[in-house]
C-alpha cells in the first residue's frame, strides 16, 4: 500500500522558519521524482520543489528559489521541505507527490496534504 504522509505544518509569523515531512513507503523509491506542491485557497495548484530521489537532482519553483531546500533522508524514506524566510503568500496547503519517470512513467501518488499558515 502507497502512503505519503506529511507533517510538519504550522502558523508561523512572517520570517520565521518551517521544515515539513513526507515520510513515504509502499513503492520503488529509485523510479519517482519527488515533489511539493502547494495550494493557497481560491488558486491553483502550484509546483515548489523536486528531487530525485536516485540521484538527489532539485530544482525549485521560481517562487521559492533561495528560500526553500527540498532533502531526502534515504534511510529514513523521507523527504523533506525547508522553508525559510517564510511570508505571508506561502500561506497554503502543501502535499508531497510521487512522480513516476521512465519504466515508471504514469505512476504518481499524493499525500493528504499539511497547512502552512504565516502570519504577517
Amino acid at each position: 500500500q502507497v502512503q505519503l504522509v506529511e507533517s510538519g505544518g504550522g502558523l508561523v509569523q512572517t520570517g520565521d522558519s518551517l521544515r515539513l515531512s513526507c515520510a513515504a513507503s509502499g513503492f520503488t523509491f529509485s523510479g519517482y521524482d519527488m515533489r511539493w506542491h502547494r495550494q493557497a485557497p481560491g488558486k491553483e495548484r502550484e509546483f515548489v520543489a523536486n528531487i530525485r530521489w536516485s540521484n538527489g537532482v532539485t530544482y525549485y519553483g521560481d517562487s521559492v528559489k533561495g528560500r526553500f531546500t527540498i532533502s531526502k533522508d534515504n534511510a529514513k524514506n523521507t523527504v523533506y521541505l525547508q522553508m525559510n524566510s517564510l511570508k505571508p503568500e506561502d500561506t497554503a496547503i502543501y502535499y508531497c507527490n510521487a512522480e513516476g519517470w521512465g519504466t515508471m512513467r504514469g505512476y504518481h501518488y499524493w499525500g493528504q496534504g499539511t497547512q502552512v499558515t504565516v502570519s504577517s
